[in-house]
């Protein structure tokens, strides 16, 4: 149904979406000032809130994670982030296909349909083996690709990392998010639990590797943040997707290993082209 609406949206025509992708930039301009500003204008702000997401994850999340990894197998971790994975490519074909890249988007549809019946609900990657790799997408990358600017930084209670542009798509992507496939209220909480912890669970190595190397964690996450979400041409390279929804420290955590390695319970990302760096983020 997703890559139906999806198909219908982008024959509709490249230039309209590229239209509403101006109208939207200009929009937000009008706020923001010009694009030369700062990338950070609100550091006071976006301090202080990661500093409560930082609490917040070393008092609670990062303990949590820790004891699931300790206590569920591997095996299992990695049939619950391929579960978590194949949601996010359904995603992702729709992304894809509002961006106008249709091969792309047949690609990662085909990867969801397999994997969502030989892979058993997607608890099996067997698209990847198949040679269908992974093209994480979201409706933040599709407004870059229809032309808006990634804007300022800021830091969201709980959600950590964004940006102006991020933000605003940040409802639809949530709409995308796992515990959509659940209409009973406890289940979606449940479903949108597991895969926080899985998440934080998977960048746990990664996130000690950054306590020794950050002099500033504050800044190194907000530069691997705008580097990250920068590139939008037509041969964006595959990224690691970060299964489920990113909250708190973990985003930031999978924003900074998105740049410099993936977590162990990750496959290696094949990067076709470097990204921008965070002073030409936005555009």
């Amino acid at each position: 149904m997703l890559t139906l609406m999806a198909l219908v949206l982008g024959l509709a025509g490249c230039q309209t979406v590229k239209g509403v992708g101006t109208r939207l930039e200009r929009a937000v301009d009008k706020v923001m000032g010009s694009k030369g500003q700062r990338l950070d204008p609100w550091e006071s702000w976006n301090r202080k809130v990661f500093t409560f997401n930082e609490s917040l994850d070393e008092n609670v999340l990062k303990p949590v994670a820790t004891a699931y990894s300790e206590i569920v197998p591997a095996p299992i971790r990695t049939g619950i982030d391929n579960f978590f994975g194949n949601i996010g490519d359904a995603w992702s074909a729709v992304n894809l296909m509002l961006q106008g890249r249709f091969k792309a988007g047949v690609e990662q549809g085909m990867r969801f349909a397999v994997n969502s019946t030989i892979g058993l609900a997607g608890v099996l990657d067997i698209a990847t083996e198949a040679g269908l790799e992974k093209n994480s997408q979201d409706f933040g990358k599709t407004l870059g690709k229809w032309g808006m600017g990634t804007g300022a930084y800021v830091v969201w209670p709980l959600f950590g990392p964004s940006s102006v542009r991020d933000s605003l798509a940040l409802p639809l992507d949530w709409k995308a998010s796992p515990g959509v496939i659940f209409d009973d209220g406890r289940k979606k909480v449940v479903i949108t639990g597991l895969s926080l912890v899985n998440t934080r669970a998977n960048f746990l190595r990664a996130g000690e590797m950054l306590e020794g190397i950050a002099l500033d964690k504050y800044t190194f996450y907000r530069d691997a943040y705008l580097q990250r979400r920068g590139s939008f041409d037509d041969d964006d390279e595959v990224e690691v997707l970060v299964p489920g929804v990113s909250a708190s420290a973990p985003a930031a955590a999978a924003s900074a290993a998105a740049v410099s390695e993936p977590a162990a319970s990750e496959p290696a990302a094949t990067v076709k082209k470097p990204a921008e760096p965070a002073s030409a983020a936005t555009r």
